[in-house]
């Protein structure tokens, strides 16, 4: 069985999203994949508890009680190599990941980040679409690397922007398309890796 390890910071609707679409079946027994662990950086992630309902592991490291960033990463990969992972899922995890984090997961690390990339990488994604006049917004599921919302683009969707839209409207919009594709992309990515085994 491989082992998929999920970091969030917040709610964890993707999170929820992909352990839902593992649970019911939609990727198959040919996947042989599970959601082993999910891990946060803030103590009151809403996600942890529905990690825990659902009989996931769950681990808090808070960034905040280490010196350095290198040092929360070195932490938290010791951590997540814990459950020897196939893949790591990046679920609203509000943490820019060292070079050495991401050279360490190169190749099993995934992002989903709230527009078409390349436009609008970063922060405040949607204001920015809309004061741009976007008539189209969305979401990019992409394999990390160490340059910020870079890296192969896996799976997009596109939204409207509508004449009405606030950052919270097209915020949510986006999110409902987020959940379609974040698991999709998962389940894709493991079925064109069939043996990619545990590593530590």
């Amino acid at each position: 069985m491989r082992n998929i390890v999920i970091l969030i910071s917040g709610s964890g609707s993707n999170m929820a999203a992909i352990v839902s679409a593992a649970e019911q079946g939609r990727w198959g027994q040919r996947l042989n994949a599970r959601v082993a662990a999910v891990l946060s950086n803030r103590a009151d992630a809403q996600g942890l508890a529905f990690a825990c309902d659902h009989g996931i592991a769950t681990q808090v490291l808070d960034h905040k009680t280490f010196a350095s960033r290198e040092a929360f990463d070195a932490a938290l990969m010791a951590e997540i190599d814990r459950y020897a992972p196939a893949l790591v899922v990046l679920a609203g995890f509000m943490r820019i990941l060292t070079p050495g984090f991401v050279a360490h997961y190169a190749g099993r690390l995934l992002n989903v980040h709230p527009s078409l990339l390349p436009a609008f990488p970063g922060l405040n994604t949607h204001q920015r679409a809309i004061d741009a006049g976007c008539r189209f917004a969305g979401a990019t599921v992409h394999q990390v690397t160490a340059e910020l919302d870079h890296g192969a683009i896996l799976a997009q969707a596109v939204v409207p922007v509508l004449l009405d839209d606030t950052p919270d409207t097209l915020a949510a919009r986006v999110l409902t398309q987020e959940h379609l594709i974040y698991p999709q992309a998962v389940a894709e990515f493991l079925a064109q890796s069939p043996m990619r085994s545990n590593r530590g």
